[in-house]
């Protein structure tokens, strides 16, 4: 027996994501995707999931906040991040990918299941109907003016920006060294060491560039973890060497010592012909990024492959709009999922399409929505986003401020305590899939 159509609209990590889960549970699925008919500033291709700002989905080390989400959701049977494992790139011990090659094999997967069916199409409207709207942060004009009108309320906006990319063969290897920050994984990232003198004159071009402007850029918050690099220097001259720019832990092997600050490029395809600027992103314009980023020892020659660039960002306010689950008030078979929600990043995106998937099937099967619990990096990330503030509300990454404390008076090193807030996630993550997320497949 078939189960009935659904539709999911978005076709980025969290809207993919969803479509396969809810196929897989024996759904008919209509998966809407708008481009490559219509065009984002972000996004450059036609493919599913596309990946525009970094390459890497962060760490899998279990003592950390996204190595135990992504634990996490390999127990659910998350389907994105087993393509990952297969099209990753060097990166220690973060997992990172061929962003091409993690699209190309998304939309591969996704175009061969039985039961799904790609309309590139813009929706206009709020489908009737079993419905997740994962569109993301780019959710077109008429869209959101249909979400608007539904929700009563209008979206909040931040800005978010993107690093640029260079050409592995362009960059001078008399100058830079490879290594991984305290030697964790291989020496996966290519670092550009900068003494006192080239940091101070480094900071000073950033200062005076000349940037994008934007008639409301200003009246709008950028989300803290993808800050332009000119507007971390403007907080502060020793900003940078205590955020990207980070020396501790990277010690050049030719030397032995510590520079003053590091400049870190990541590989961003399998092949390392092109290498991303760690903490980069920015929004000046392209005649200043060429002339401040090949201040950069190692980058004076720096080929670009793409240029950072700048792009609006819109998201719902999910504690005053929606449910616990992210369904809205009177109609329970309409769940939002992803980036417009207020999860930021590749990893929590794609888990609000795992639960809104799971969800909508239970509502569907007449049983209630679930939520894991908060001492699970979903669950905490969920108690965020229905409890927090909603005239204050701002989107945000998994972190361990989310989870509930360790019973007791547990005095713990902060790395044995994560570690252990990370083991007990996982088992309870385990007991909670065990009863509320059992795999239902039907032919």
């Amino acid at each position: 027996m078939t189960r009935s159509v659904v539709s999911v609209v978005g076709g980025g990590l969290a809207g993919s994501e969803a479509a396969w889960q809810l196929a897989e549970s024996g759904y008919e699925v209509r998966l809407f995707e708008m481009r490559p008919e219509q065009r984002t500033p972000a996004h450059e291709t036609g493919d599913l999931a596309e990946v525009v700002c970094t390459n890497s989905f962060k760490s899998e080390a279990l003592d950390t906040s996204h190595g135990i989400l992504k634990a996490e959701m390999r127990g659910l049977g998350c389907m994105l991040l087993t393509v990952a494992d297969e099209c990753r790139v060097p990166a220690g011990s973060a997992l990172a990918v061929d962003r091409r090659r993690f699209s190309a094999e998304v939309t591969r997967r996704v175009l061969g299941h039985p039961r799904i069916r790609l309309f590139q199409e813009e929706v206009r409207s709020i489908p009737e109907g079993p419905t997740i709207i994962a569109t993301g942060p780019l959710t077109s004009d008429a869209l959101s003016d249909s979400i608007r009108s539904l929700l009563g309320d209008d979206s909040l906006a931040f800005f978010d920006a993107i690093a640029p990319i260079v050409a592995r063969d362009s960059i001078d290897e008399d100058v830079t060294y490879v290594a991984s920050r305290y030697d964790k994984g291989g020496a996966d990232y290519v670092n550009c060491p900068l003494d006192r003198k080239a940091y101070e004159a480094f900071i000073d071009a950033l200062l005076a560039a000349d940037i994008h402007q934007g008639h409301d850029w200003d009246q709008v918050p950028y989300f803290e973890g993808c800050l332009p690099i000119e507007v971390m220097a403007g907080r502060g001259r020793e900003t940078l060497r205590h955020g990207p720019m980070r020396p501790v832990g990277l010690l050049d092997p030719r030397s032995g010592r510590q520079h003053y600050a590091v400049v870190q490029l990541r590989m961003e395809d399998r092949a390392g012909q092109m290498w991303n600027l760690v903490g980069c992103q920015t929004r000046m314009k392209v005649g200043e990024q060429l002339k401040v980023f090949r201040m950069i020892p190692g980058l004076e020659q720096a080929e670009f492959l793409r240029f950072g660039s700048i792009h609006r960002n819109s998201y719902l306010n999910f504690p005053a709009r929606l449910t616990p689950h992210g369904a809205v008030n009177g109609r329970g078979d309409l769940l939002f999922a992803g980036q417009l929600t207020g999860v930021e990043g590749y990893t929590e995106s794609i888990a609000s399409g795992l639960m809104a998937a799971l969800n909508l099937d239970r509502i569907l099967r007449l049983e209630p929505p679930v939520i894991p619990p908060p001492t699970t990096m979903i669950g905490g990330l969920y108690r965020y986003l229905r409890e927090a503030d909603p005239t204050q509300f701002q989107p945000m990454n998994v972190n361990f401020g989310l989870l509930d404390p360790l019973p007791g008076n547990t005095k713990l090193r902060r790395k044995h305590r994560r570690a252990a807030l990370g083991a007990r996630a996982l088992e309870q993550m385990e007991g909670w899939c065990t009863e509320y997320a059992p795999r239902v497949r039907m032919t």
